[in-house]
């Protein structure tokens, strides 16, 4: 038995020889900070410090064993086993254990030979150079110090036809000190109201952009330091029109100096139109939010009913500083729970958007929850308020919200967004039985599908809730101009025009209601202003030279011919109109 034991006892002392060689930054620990930190920690990036050699990382080393070990750094709140996400910057045990190994030996640099070259980052754009640049109008001056700021800034794409974007890379500016941003699509140009002076940009942390319930917003247009440009999976492009902004959400941090801020991106086209239509979807319940002073574990929930096949692609929970513990998770039909995000110790500042390694699969029928708590206690190191105070619903960050936002595509060929949209609209209406904007985009949903009666219901409703919002009573006029109700029709048309008298959309229905009743007089003169409105359209020139032939306008409506063709040189329409009130004029 003796030379078993001597064998036995040798493997031990092997096995724990191993086990005690001490790591070096060349071979162990330069790896870790290059790939895990270095894209953070560099010159004009958020990262405090630099990473990128040997005497940046020994001379914050008991700093980063400190928080690697408490699992801060690097920052992916997402908690392992509830989602497998794209990108993740989780150290595992091992790592984290030969970071403290390191400093505890008193973090050696080893043999230089074993060091990889510390990791180059682009200076140009990384996806090569962008179909289109665009940057802010006006920088942003941040203050030394202070509170966080956050502040819009609108960026206005000059194009002449839409085009589709594949790809699209934020630069948040040189100065490091942009923590984190969204990009919006503006379809209407409302955003715009909100500058006190053009291209200053405005303030506000949450951003609401009036939408076309019609044409949905799909895609997360997130950034965050250390992120890559995202080039859209094929068949996954987004449009953007002529007219159309660009508004980036800033979240800024001042950083002991004063300094300016001057935000650009690139956008890579294609010619390809998207052939999958995904939709960005909510769960929230903000409504539910009304916090006491001291409450350590406060709930609220959300859930939602699938009426179809998706597959989710991407996830983005918010809340603000008193979120704690974040919760989304899909129950399916069979009763099985599938987990799409947990996150344990919510952090405002490290929030974002996780795009999952493989598209999630929800079938009909599963419901989808949300569960977010929130500590308003002393103990709360990041609540806002000292001593703490009740907190509700609101766009300040010292405010709360509470929502999951889910990037889903309806499974089959083609657009299948309608049934989630108006399954989603309802559920809002279930909680929100107020909801102008639930209504009103209800109500575009049904006339979309040629319910005309169902969304005369839900307009009138809307009209009722803000008497003065144009859209509302604009489309309602549509409604009752659906069901044949042309006098009903035209009141509502002239009230959008009272609420708001540059409201084109109604000045253009009102026209066409007063011409189909040969009140000719009236209806060009309305019409001018839509083709004021809209000097580039073809179609809307020629239809106001259309206006103006049956009003006996022969000469005018000539030139109204003219200017679509100088626009639209093929457009056949308009060359046989000409040539007829040619023709026709006395």
């Amino acid at each position: 038995m003796k030379p078993v034991w001597l064998a036995l006892a040798a493997a031990v002392m092997a096995r724990a020889g191993s086990d005690s060689k001490i790591p070096t930054f060349a071979h162990e620990i330069a790896p870790i900070i290059y790939q895990n930190c270095a894209a953070c920690h560099r010159p004009g990036q958020a990262g405090p410090f630099p990473l990128l050699s040997y005497a940046d990382v020994k001379k914050h080393a008991r700093q980063i064993a400190d928080v690697t070990r408490r699992r801060y750094m690097p920052p992916w709140p997402p908690e392992a086993g509830y989602g497998e996400f794209q990108d993740e910057r989780r150290l595992t045990d091992e790592q984290i254990r030969l970071i403290g190994d390191w400093v505890r030996a008193g973090a050696p640099e080893g043999n230089v030979a074993d060091e990889p070259p510390a990791p180059q980052f682009a200076s140009n754009w990384q996806l090569g150079e962008p179909d289109l640049v665009l940057q802010a109008a006006r920088p942003f001056p941040l203050a030394a110090a202070g509170p966080d700021v956050f502040w819009n800034f609108l960026f206005r794409p000059d194009l002449k036809v839409s085009r589709y974007v594949r790809a699209i890379e934020i630069r948040p500016g040189t100065s490091g000190r942009v923590h984190h941003a969204n990009l919006y699509i503006d379809r209407t140009g409302a955003t715009q109201r909100s500058e006190t002076t053009p291209g200053a940009g405005f303030p506000g942390m949450e951003l609401t952009i009036d939408r076309n319930p019609l044409d949905p917003e799909s895609h997360f247009l997130f950034w965050k330091p250390g992120s890559e440009p995202y080039s859209e999976p094929e068949g996954l492009s987004w449009r953007l029109d002529p007219g159309n902004l660009l508004v980036l959400n800033a979240h800024m941090q001042p950083g002991g100096k004063a300094e300016e801020v001057q935000p650009s991106m690139g956008l890579y086209f294609t010619d390809k139109p998207p052939t999958k239509f995904p939709l960005l979807m909510e769960l929230e319940h903000d409504g539910a939010l009304n916090i006491p002073a001291g409450a350590r574990d406060f709930l609220i929930a959300d859930d939602f009913r699938l009426p179809e096949d998706v597959d989710v692609l991407a996830v983005y929970p918010h809340a603000h500083y008193l979120g704690k513990l974040l919760e989304g998770y899909a129950a399916l039909p069979d009763g099985t729970r599938k987990w799409l995000i947990r996150i344990r110790d919510w952090d405002l500042n490290w929030q974002g958007v996780y795009r999952y390694r493989a598209p999630v699969f929800l079938p009909k029928g599963s419901v989808i929850s949300m569960r977010y708590h929130y500590d308003n206690s002393a103990d709360n190191p990041r609540n806002p308020n000292s001593p703490p105070k009740r907190v509700r619903a609101g766009n300040q960050a010292t405010d709360e919200m509470g929502h999951l936002w889910l990037q889903v595509l309806p499974r089959g060929r083609g657009d299948h967004r309608r049934p989630l949209q108006e399954a989603i609209l309802r559920r809002q209406l279930e909680k929100y039985p107020n909801d102008f904007f639930a209504h009103l985009n209800l109500g575009a949903l049904l006339l979309s599908r040629l319910d005309a009666q169902g969304a005369a219901a839900m307009l009138e409703r809307a009209t009722a809730i803000d008497p003065a919002r144009p859209e509302a009573h604009d489309m309602l006029g549509e409604a009752w101009a659906a069901l044949g109700r042309w006098s009903d029709a035209m009141e509502q048309f002239r009230l959008a025009l009272r609420a708001r008298s540059d409201y084109v959309d109604a000045r253009y229905n009102l026209a066409r209601a007063l011409a189909k009743f040969g009140r000719y007089e009236e209806a060009v003169e309305n019409f001018r202003g839509v083709a004021a409105a809209y000097p580039d359209s073809a179609r809307l020139q020629n239809e106001f030279g259309e206006l103006l032939a049956r009003d006996g306008k022969y000469a005018e409506a000539i030139g109204q011919f003219d200017k679509a063709l100088a626009i639209d040189p093929s457009d056949e329409t308009a060359k046989k109109n000409r040539e007829f009130v040619r023709a026709a004029k006395p």
